[in-house]
């Protein structure tokens, strides 16, 4: 077969699969609503960090970062505080000396807007083996993501990396 013909039935392939959606390995049992890849698949850069503040209102932490979610249910998410010294516990739940980095698989829920990541590694062991619930929102280009559980207080604006 000539190199081209080759060429044309791959990428023919790709466009006959491109619309269908992903399931993860190890989701046997989750509907439908969880398997397909949702808007959240993408690279994400922090914009905003809001943690409980002393007053009891959020407050912005200082920091970078960046959210992954592959199409095929992969998660990975690092964040960076500028200043370690002014982190205190309320800030750090996630992250240990200043730097967040946690990754594993996640399933989604377009009906409730929610995904659910289940932590395969972290700085912080004690977040390994936890599958950790969260609300997502969209504005525009921004992915906003806080904790389902309303007793913690923080919420995190990422923004769609250019391509």
């Amino acid at each position: 077969m000539k190199p081209t013909i080759i060429a044309i039935a791959a990428f023919s392939l790709v466009l006959m699969t491109a619309g269908t959606p992903l399931r993860a390995s190890g989701t046997q049992g989750i509907d439908s609503a969880q398997r397909r890849p949702s808007g959240v698949v993408g690279v994400w850069n922090l914009v905003s960090l809001e943690h409980a503040g002393r007053n009891g209102g959020l407050e912005k932490a200082d920091c970078i970062g960046q959210f992954v979610f592959t199409a095929d249910g992969h998660v990975a998410v690092q964040v960076m505080y500028r200043n370690a010294g002014n982190t205190d516990s309320r800030s750090t739940q996630y992250a240990q000396g200043g730097y967040e980095a946690t990754f594993g698989r996640y399933t989604v829920d377009d009906r409730t807007r929610t995904f659910t990541f289940h932590v395969e590694g972290a700085l912080v062991r004690t977040l390994v083996g936890q599958s950790l619930l969260r609300t997502f929102a969209f504005s525009g280009s921004q992915l906003i993501v806080e904790p389902a559980n309303r007793d913690e207080h923080w919420r995190v604006v990422w923004e769609r990396a250019q391509r």
